[in-house]
């Protein structure tokens, strides 16, 4: 064997183990590393107490995993004043009555819910690597429907708020928020001419909320006048490299914005948010803490909830 072949060889299993130990790492490690994220948000008016909203997004739960069920209910910890789903809570026809259970310390807080693609479908098996082309987003043959009426009904019983193509106000800490909620755009569910109208001034603060951020329903709470768009779906890519961050959001946002904290404006892509005009909103999309059972790791980008802590505006 030559000293050129011998070199390819090595460098061929070099990167054979250096790709085993990534899918080890976060199959195995990364997926477990449930992580609490904090922002300030600088959206309420001159004068106005903070409030602190928790944010929890694509639970994708199986009844078998206890560990994510222990760690949701830890979160109640946070005492939030508001609780927002955005979705994506199951993965598992059984899957009702384990959500509800991991839910059930937060659902005692106020709080409001929007339903994703994986509330009302089941996960279909499919070949992984599917994930980092467009062709993810294609849903093709039968899926299995879930009992999303279940679901509902175990939070509308404990007093939280459909927001599916619907507009609502909750009062919270002496603050009344107005909610603009969407069902799933990313199965063309969302209705805003439903829900379209200006934002009230009367509210302390006008919210979009929504599963998926599609630049249409992002545009469209903007011109309505939200200040502030929660959203989850994303996973943050959930294939990530450092210095590089998502590979994919999985619809039309783009990369950078894929969570975290940025400021959105109709036309804003590509655009840091230093330029954001003064009636651009801020917008938070959750990296959320769950996978696809058909798709079970995450790398550089951890499960996560977030508690938000608005404050008033500068």
């Amino acid at each position: 064997m030559s000293t050129v072949t011998r070199t390819l060889a090595r460098t061929a299993l070099g990167t054979v183990a250096a790709g085993a130990t990534a899918v080890a790492y976060g199959s195995l490690i990364e997926r477990y590393a449930f992580t609490l994220r904090h922002f300030s948000v600088p959206v309420l008016p001159a004068g106005t107490d903070p409030l602190r909203v928790l944010c929890l997004s694509d639970m994708h739960l199986v009844p078998r995993q206890k560990r994510k069920i222990a760690w949701v209910q830890s979160l109640a910890e946070t005492e939030p004043d508001l609780v927002v789903n955005t979705g994506d809570n199951l993965a598992d026809l059984a899957a009702v009555p384990y959500a509800l259970e991991a839910l059930e310390p937060l659902l005692e807080r106020p709080g409001v819910f929007v339903m994703g693609s994986n509330d009302y479908f089941a996960p279909k098996g499919k070949n992984p690597a599917r994930y980092l082309t467009k062709k993810h987003a294609q849903r093709k043959g039968e899926h299995q429907h879930l009992p999303t009426h279940e679901l509902i009904a175990g939070f509308e019983s404990a007093g939280w708020i459909n927001l599916n193509n619907r507009r609502d106000r909750v009062k919270v800490e002496g603050s009344e928020l107005e909610l603009i909620g969407l069902d799933d755009p990313h199965i063309k569910r969302d209705r805003y001419a439903e829900v379209a109208g200006p934002a009230d001034p009367s509210a302390t603060l006008t919210v979009g909320v929504v599963h998926a951020p599609y630049t249409r329903a992002l545009d469209a709470f903007v011109a309505d006048g939200a200040q502030l768009i929660l959203a989850g779906h994303t996973h943050g890519g959930q294939l990530a490299l450092p210095f590089y961050g998502a590979l994919v959001t999985n619809c039309d946002l783009e990369r950078k914005r894929a969570k975290g904290v940025s400021r959105w404006w109709p036309g804003c892509a590509n655009a840091p948010s230093e330029q954001a005009p003064d009636d651009a909103a801020w917008m938070h999309v959750s990296a959320g803490f769950g996978t696809s059972p058909y798709a079970p790791m995450r790398f550089a980008c951890r499960p996560e909830a977030t508690l938000l802590t608005l404050t008033p505006r500068p």
